[in-house]
């Protein structure tokens, strides 16, 4: 349901009179592919358990509209996929929920971690050397974490926990551009640190802009991405969790 509404909200989008340059609106449209790697712990308690994670791609796709109306914040939404795969080897019994799994055991994990960004940010620059948006996000996490394995005192079983809703964000982006030449660098990221909780969502990388005229823009990026995952009993879900890797995407500006 939150793909199809994501989509639904890209069609939207995409359907609003644009101008060029963002002289009355600016669409941005993008898309990238990450190849990632995860390392980390999860639980339903404080005593986490470490699991070897696989190495995976991932997509991530997002649409911006920017306007001229002062005091009005551009709006992006941005949706990352994040479906993890998992095992450990158990050292000491293993409680995740209402099951605990056997010492000297191993468990599978998978988790839903996919999210869905909303994105309110200003520009405080705009021009052909530099621009800077800051802002605020909120991302919205609608997912599940489970385990399988041998329990105790019993035989193969498994625990699923799901969690959704809504964390906000502090949102930042910079880019340098080098004039006539299509060519800049690029930084982009998340932030939230409230009591035992963090996280840490940011890209750097460059970008090359090959098609530029009256109608359409379109670049390719491509750049390194991490991602911290320090949830501290959010819907009785803890976390620590980093992925990171480098990504490439296309952008198309109309």
């Amino acid at each position: 349901m939150k793909k199809m509404m994501f989509g639904a909200a890209l069609i939207a989008a995409a359907m609003v009179p644009q101008a060029k340059a963002d002289t009355l609106l600016g669409l941005y449209v993008g898309g990238d592919y990450w190849a990632a790697q995860t390392d980390g712990a999860l639980g339903t308690s404080s005593d986490m358990q470490s699991f070897n994670f696989e190495d995976k791609e991932y997509g991530s796709y997002y649409a911006a509209l920017e306007h001229p109306i002062p005091l009005v914040p551009n709006v992006k939404l941005k949706y990352t996929q994040l479906e993890l795969a998992a095992d450990a080897n158990l050292n000491t019994s293993f409680g995740f929920g209402d099951k605990v799994f056997k010492v000297n055991s191993t468990v599978t994990g998978d988790s839903d971690l996919s999210h869905v960004d909303y994105v309110l940010y200003y520009e405080i620059f705009d021009n052909d050397l530099v621009s800077i948006d800051l802002g605020l996000s909120a991302k919205q996490f609608d997912g599940y974490v489970a385990v399988k394995g041998d329990q105790q005192g019993s035989n193969f079983g498994e625990e699923s926990v799901d969690f959704n809703g809504f964390i906000p964000m502090a949102y930042g982006a910079v880019q340098f551009g080098l004039p006539f030449t299509g060519l800049s660098a690029f930084a982009e990221g998340q932030l939230l640190a409230i009591g035992d909780s963090k996280i840490q969502d940011y890209q750097i990388g460059v970008a090359w802009e090959f098609i530029d005229n009256m109608a359409v823009d379109v670049a390719v990026k491509a750049g390194y991405r991490a991602m911290l995952l320090e949830l501290d009993d959010v819907d009785d879900i803890y976390t620590d969790i980093d992925v990171d890797g480098v990504f490439a995407g296309l952008q198309i500006h109309f």
